[in-house]
């Protein structure tokens, strides 16, 4: 490789890596091109260059975090179903192939890092930009595993498996967030570090979830 290739690729990854910091703690909004430019110690010219846009740069910091999980998590998905082609697929396989990815990122070379606030901030902060941004990352995953859960739970309409999913995600960034609650709440009796633990938990927590959306309202009809 070249080392003008290597200094583009400095460039371009130093430009990501300012962004991702500025916008985990300031948000999104709040961050101006102008400090992402001084972060990374670059020109304006650079950024321009590299994303075009400041909703290019902040598709291109969320891919970078979410390209790998989700290539795993599509991975996963196909050799499940192939496993079971003509039968549908467990609900509790289907969320795991959709969670496991997340939990063991750092063995796919991403680091999370500030990402799970940095997601935090996606599903918060209002404008019709979030729904552009959040199709271009997690367009295609949605409609895989939300046509692979429809098919292992009858019954289920988008609105349940977006609400599900929601308070699912919610959770998860909760945990991956890190912190003290977990002892807090548990009184002492659970231990967040135990990240096999916390993915069986979450499985179970998301599939119940789904499922008492279904019977729930069959019952109420």
């Amino acid at each position: 490789m070249t080392e003008a290739v290597e200094t583009v690729r400095d460039t371009k990854d130093r430009i990501l890596d300012a962004a991702e910091g500025l916008f985990s703690r300031q948000g999104f909004a709040a961050t101006s091109l102008r400090q992402i430019t001084g972060e990374a110690r670059v020109n304006l010219a650079a950024v321009n260059y590299h994303f075009q846009s400041k909703e290019a740069l902040i598709v291109a910091v969320i891919q970078r975090k979410m390209g790998p999980i989700n290539e795993r998590r599509l991975a996963l998905l196909d050799a499940l179903e192939s496993d079971l082609p003509e039968q549908a697929p467990e609900l509790e396989r289907v969320v795991w192939a959709l969670f496991r990815p997340v939990f063991e990122a750092r063995l796919l070379g991403v680091e999370l890092g500030n990402f799970p606030r940095l997601m935090g901030r996606m599903f918060t902060e209002p404008g019709d930009w979030v729904q552009r941004v959040l199709g271009q990352a997690l367009g295609g995953i949605v409609e895989r595993f939300g046509a692979a859960a429809r098919r292992a739970l009858p019954g289920l309409r988008q609105e349940d498996l977006g609400w599900g999913m929601l308070f699912s995600v919610g959770a998860m960034a909760h945990y991956l967030a890190g912190g003290e609650i977990l002892r807090f709440l548990s009184r002492g009796q659970s231990n967040e570090l135990d990240q096999e633990e916390a993915l069986d938990r979450l499985v179970r927590f998301t599939s119940a979830g789904l499922r008492a959306m279904v019977t729930g309202r069959e019952m109420s009809a």
